[in-house]
């Protein structure tokens, strides 16, 4: 099949998809097994948290159904930074919003935009997305993924078209974005890579315990 012939067929799938979720009007119960806040004070190493909160303009733009924005410490390892935002239901304008668009918005710019794949603890190989990122003199590595209903994908689009395939078959529209930052440190960044890699590997275990699947 020609590539445009399946971009359209994509888009008209996703059309389709996206007209019957509209039309769903029952509600959705997708309760979590715990708040975000009790999510493991400890990964690994990491055992000295601080908890973040959001700022009142942020949340309404955002307005996620909960969330956790997290720095995590290890004398030995440096620090991490941790985000996770969950959505019940992203009808009515309720929507994840992509790092893509968040990180230059405030003011981060992209210098590497990759997709790697992590192998997690329970054998299965997940693609991620990979930034680093700089603004002044600050540069990070930022991994981020989308994760609902035990699946975990990188790319956007993709994850539109289950959104609305799991609405129409499921009626459920719950995800979590989940975004793991690690400091770039002496302009180290294979370090921070591996740093936030072999925490991002527990971290999305852990997400699996508490949002529905």
């Amino acid at each position: 099949m020609k590539s445009s012939m399946r971009f359209w067929l994509m888009i008209l799938v996703l059309g389709a998809a996206t007209a019957g979720m509209a039309m769903l009007s029952h509600g959705e119960v997708t309760p979590m097994a715990k708040s975000l806040k009790e999510f493991p004070h400890q990964i690994l190493t990491f055992s000295q948290v601080a908890d973040l909160p959001m700022d009142k303009d942020t949340y309404e733009v955002l307005k996620p159904s909960d969330y956790l924005t997290r720095v995590y410490y290890s004398p030995g390892e440096g620090e991490l930074g941790l985000y996770i935002a969950y959505f019940q239901t992203q009808r009515g304008g309720q929507t994840i919003h992509s790092p893509k668009n968040c990180l230059p918005a405030a003011g981060w710019q992209p210098t590497v935009n990759t997709v790697e794949t992590l192998s997690l603890p329970d054998g299965r190989n997940v693609p991620v997305n990979k930034y680093i990122i700089r603004k002044d003199l600050d540069e990070q590595v930022v991994l981020y993924w989308y994760q609902s209903h035990g699946r975990i994908i990188a790319n956007e689009y993709l994850g539109k078209f289950y959104l609305a395939m799991d609405a129409l078959r499921l009626n459920r529209t719950d995800a979590a974005l989940v975004r793991v930052t690690a400091p770039v440190v002496s302009g180290d960044e294979k370090e921070a890579e591996q740093r936030a890699t072999v925490f991002a590997k527990q971290v999305a275990m852990d997400v699996e315990k508490i949002i529905p699947r």
